[in-house]
């Protein structure tokens, strides 16, 4: 009992020791005057951050959100009560608290979000560590978007003191000097969108401002952070690849199927500025670069206005006629025999003699007899109709009978000039018939004169068809690698200054972040 009631009164003791060192050390205290013991005096304020989390790095409104620890220290000697006259008594007491208002005070630049208490030591060394959430400026560059890294800056400078009153430095530990942001692994939490390359830290002296300046120093606390593009790879590249490598696909569809090649390519077309929209509304409103994403939006864009334009030229080629459009000779071995060899196309080679070329995949359709025979009865029938002669077909039908057996029993012998004079005394309707049979036969060759101009314009339309689709399946396919690649060289610097070798770190970095 006697040891616990000795035990106790010490601790009450050292208590009330405590509290009469604050009431000393405060009374008559001036937080509003800088701590100076002689004239002509610099404070020495040394700053450093400890990074708890990156919360955010808004790239609409260029801000960047993290949560640290800033510790500063200072010397007071206001607040010393080691070998001073009259705090003799208190000379066994290694470390006090004050509150945190009268600390606070010495730095007002500073705004956290926990006022927490100050530690001095007795030497009047003030030692404060708060918690704060910082909102600071970070200009974004969106060249690579979202392939892209950014460097940003906490800078931290005095408001009212100049250099001459003032001097800011970073801390020392263990006569080191911490050029860099500490990183707790306990206490750090990882970000999900931004992986940390480089956290150096530098005093910065601007020549260009005189010592009574207020920005003639400052201490620069800077995060290089790299993008995980992983959520933008699954949500927008890959379904705006994958829906824009559709737009090929009209050209399977037949050359005469315009109408359906350009509504596909139209809808495409409203898919991809749809994904426009989405990108303008994530990035800056600049003018200043144009994200990789948009740039690739813009390729696939034009990729597919220009598909459009293929369509209808197509659609166009493959509906002409020759009562339209004259197509040479020069065009149809261009288009007929030469490409179609270097686009490794199965279709029927033109000649000059419109006859089959030797080594042709298809060979020349010929007409059926039945068709001719039925397109002569159509053409006898209508000139007897207009002659008002059904009566007398009969007869013409039974001469011409009677004229062919002449011809087949008396002048099997003779000659072609003898079959010439004897159809030449024959009878007006033998002439008449021989006339109608002329007539039809022309009429069928220019008919098919005619299909087969028609038949070359469609082959002509498949042609450009199919250089359209290979020009554009290449076009596409390295213009996706090609700009996709742009970004995935964007890394980030393996330094964080450039010509500087110095990687800022600690000999034994607690946490794996410049990885």
């Amino acid at each position: 009992m006697y040891e616990t009631d000795v035990q106790v009164c010490v601790c009450v003791c050292v208590c009330n020791l405590e509290g009469a060192l604050l009431g000393d050390l405060l009374r008559g205290y001036n937080k509003n005057i800088r701590p100076m013991e002689h004239n002509g005096d610099i404070t020495e304020v040394k700053l450093k951050m400890t990074l708890t989390n990156l919360i955010s790095l808004n790239e609409k409104e260029e801000t960047l959100t993290t949560c640290v620890w800033v510790e500063m220290q200072w010397y007071d000697y206001r607040l010393r009560w080691a070998n001073r006259s009259g705090f003799e008594v208190y000379e066994n007491i290694t470390r006090t608290l004050p509150q945190q208002q009268q600390q606070q005070q010495q730095q007002p630049n500073i705004n956290v979000t926990l006022y927490t208490n100050a530690l001095i030591d007795p030497k009047g060394m003030v030692y404060w560590l708060p918690p704060a959430i910082y909102r600071s400026s970070c200009p974004i560059k969106i060249n690579y978007f979202p392939f892209d890294w950014q460097n940003c800056t906490m800078v931290f400078r005095s408001q009212m003191y100049s250099a001459n009153e003032i001097e800011l430095k970073l801390t020392n530990s263990e006569d080191t000097v911490v050029e860099w942001i500490e990183i707790d692994p306990e206490a750090f939490t990882e970000n999900g969108e931004w992986v940390i390359k480089h956290r150096p830290a530098k005093r910065v002296v601007n020549e260009r401002y005189s010592r009574d300046e207020l920005g003639y120093q400052e201490i620069v606390f800077f995060l290089v952070i790299q993008r995980k593009p992983l959520f933008y790879v699954i949500n927008i590249i890959a379904p705006c690849v994958l829906f824009s490598s559709l737009g090929l696909l009209v050209y399977f569809l037949p050359a005469k199927a315009g109408g359906q090649k350009c509504t596909m390519s139209i809808i495409i077309l409203l898919a991809q500025t749809v994904f426009l929209f989405l990108i303008a509304k994530k990035v800056p409103e600049t003018s200043l670069a144009v994200p990789l994403i948009g740039k690739y939006l813009m390729f696939v864009m034009s990729v597919t206005a220009i598909t459009v334009m293929n369509c209808v030229v197509v659609l166009n080629i493959s509906k002409r006629t020759p009562n339209t459009h004259a197509m040479s000779n020069k065009v149809r071995k261009v288009m007929l025999n030469v490409l179609p060899r270097l686009l490794r196309m199965r279709m029927q080679r033109w000649s000059p003699q419109g006859e089959q070329v030797e080594g042709s995949a298809f060979p020349r359709r010929r007409c059926s007899s039945l068709g001719l025979i039925a397109k002569a009865d159509e053409y006898m029938l209508k000139t007897a109709r207009s002659e008002l002669m059904f009566t007398r077909l009969r007869e013409r039908d039974g001469l011409m009978r009677k004229t062919l057996e002449k011809i087949q029993n008396g002048l099997a012998g003779t000659t072609a000039e003898d079959v010439s004079v004897s159809l030449a005394l024959a009878s007006a309707e033998v002439q008449q018939c021989v006339t109608s049979c002329k007539q039809i036969a022309e009429s069928i060759k220019q008919q098919n004169h005619f299909q087969r101009e028609n038949e070359e314009w469609f082959l002509v339309a498949r042609v450009i068809d199919r250089l359209c689709f290979i020009s554009m399946a290449v076009l596409f396919t390295l213009g996706t690698i090609g700009i996709f690649l742009m970004g995935h060289f964007n890394q980030a610097p393996s330094h964080p200054f450039p010509g500087d070798p110095k990687k800022y770190l600690p000999e034994t970095s607690p946490l794996n972040t410049t990885g």
